[in-house]
């Protein structure tokens, strides 16, 4: 029998979602296969980056690259997350995991035998934001069918970030040094190895089937899933602030780090400075997602989403004309605790409000926020930073690029924060009723009682 949440002690209160034998599994699958995405993410950055001889459109054509990886998710989003509420989401991950792997390997044996090209990263790249269009909604989904107490589910979604952001912070410093010692195509063989451990969790998983749903055309689900997100003033607002800054902060300074880490190389490899500074992204996120999943209670999240976006608007500003390599390190730890906050927060609020049977639909429409609008950002970016560069330097354009993209981020900030207390308003009833938040239908100050939804 599970030990009471309230005889907890605080290192068990961050784990407690681990009580649940099927996220265990998904939660060690995830550790190894996860670290591997991000040096194939890393590394086909770096790629891009080395195989463009031109320096005046080196950081157009890897936005290019980080544009094709994601645009299916935007243009196929709403359609996976359809495929992710009809079909059996354990089997269906089964595939796209598959997928993923063997797309990983066709990289690694292109890169090792040195046959690749700009078309072919290009390529797989959208062979996999394809895959990733079904895949993301429906890992997102089936955490409610692995945690079988509702209570549990907040802390098991401030738990993956947390696997996540881990990841983060490994994988690139990994790839840095991997691509440095001895080159990038073992980035690519090496993760796809690692999707053997999330293949073999997803089959030793028992889960419960679902309650069968009446069938319905994909047309009419889709416009369900799109009226229960627009009639909805909360998700509708957190959606719109997530889809603006992944469509101009996020991507800004995911495409344009390895200019600065080429500018900040110095005597070390630029593809290490590139690691690290994308390492110091990781450790403020990780940070921010172990604090998350040490939250007791949902009540404060709209404001802490409102103070981490604003954090993460200041910071990339503040990266953009940075002189030093070390300062830079610090500021995009902060940045990183800002992002991953936000975003995580979000995710947490859509998660414990969403009815069931369209939960997958939902997290389509939030996957289209949080990455679908992050291409069209990319390739933005790396044009105008093009646009903007002055000589041979790309650095320039790329601050300036930088700078652009935190004032947007600013405005939808400060747009939020006028926004906050009339979706308070709409939000904590709802929370009652469900009983996510005890006694906040009586009035009664809840931050130090204990709440079911615990986060």
């Amino acid at each position: 029998m599970p030990t009471p949440k309230n005889s907890v002690s605080p290192l068990g209160h961050i784990f407690r979602a681990l009580r649940h034998r099927n996220y265990r599994l998904f939660f060690g699958g995830q550790l190894i296969s996860v670290i591997g995405t991000f040096l194939t993410n890393t590394a086909m950055i770096w790629l891009a980056f080395v195989l463009t001889t031109d320096p005046q459109r080196k950081a157009w054509l890897i936005g290019v690259v980080a544009f094709s990886s994601q645009i299916p998710v935007f243009l196929l989003g709403p359609i996976g997350g359809v495929w992710v509420d009809r079909l059996n989401r354990q089997k269906l991950l089964l595939v796209t995991q598959t997928l993923s792997m063997l797309q990983s390997f066709a990289l690694a044996y292109l890169s090792l035998t040195h046959l690749i090209n700009i078309p072919e990263v290009i390529g797989l790249a959208l062979v996999q934001g394809i895959i990733n269009a079904i895949d993301i909604p429906g890992r997102q989904a089936f955490l409610v069918e692995m945690i079988t107490d509702r209570q549990d589910l907040a802390n098991g979604i401030a738990l993956n970030s947390t696997l996540v952001h881990s990841a983060r912070l490994i994988g690139p410093a990994m790839a840095g040094l991997l691509i440095a010692w001895v080159g990038i195509g073992w980035c690519f063989l090496l993760d796809g190895i690692s999707y053997l451990a999330v293949l073999a969790a997803l089959a030793a998983m028992r889960i419960a089937p679902r309650p069968p749903r009446r069938p319905s055309s994909v047309a009419a689900e889709l416009r369900e899933g799109f009226r229960y997100i627009t009639a909805f003033k909360p998700a509708r607002v957190l959606l719109m602030l997530m889809a603006i800054v992944s469509i101009s902060g996020v991507p800004a300074m995911r495409v344009l780090m390895p200019i600065f880490g080429s500018h900040f190389g110095g005597s070390l490899h630029g593809a290490q400075v590139f690691g690290f500074l994308s390492g110091a992204i990781a450790i403020g996120a990780l940070i921010g997602a172990i604090r998350l999943a040490g939250r007791k209670t949902v009540v404060g999240l709209g404001r802490l989403i409102g103070i981490s976006t604003l954090t993460y608007t200041l910071a990339i500003a503040l990266f953009a004309v940075s002189p030093y390599l070390w300062l830079s390190l610090v500021i995009a730890a902060v940045a990183g605790w800002g992002m991953i906050t936000s975003f995580a927060s979000t995710n947490t609020i859509l998660q414990t409000l969403v009815d069931d049977d369209k939960r997958g639909r939902v997290m389509s429409f939030f996957s289209m926020s949080f990455m679908g609008m992050t291409p069209f950002g990319m390739l933005m970016s790396g044009a105008l930073a093009s646009h903007l560069a002055r000589g041979t330097d790309p650095v320039n354009g790329a601050s300036r690029t930088i700078l652009i993209a935190s004032a947007v981020c600013l405005a939808a900030s400060l747009r939020y924060w006028m926004l906050l207390p009339q979706l308070r308003k709409i939000v904590r009833p709802i929370y009652a009723q469900r009983g996510i938040i005890d006694q906040i239908a009586q009035g009664l100050q809840v931050t130090d009682a204990p709440a079911p939804a615990e986060n």
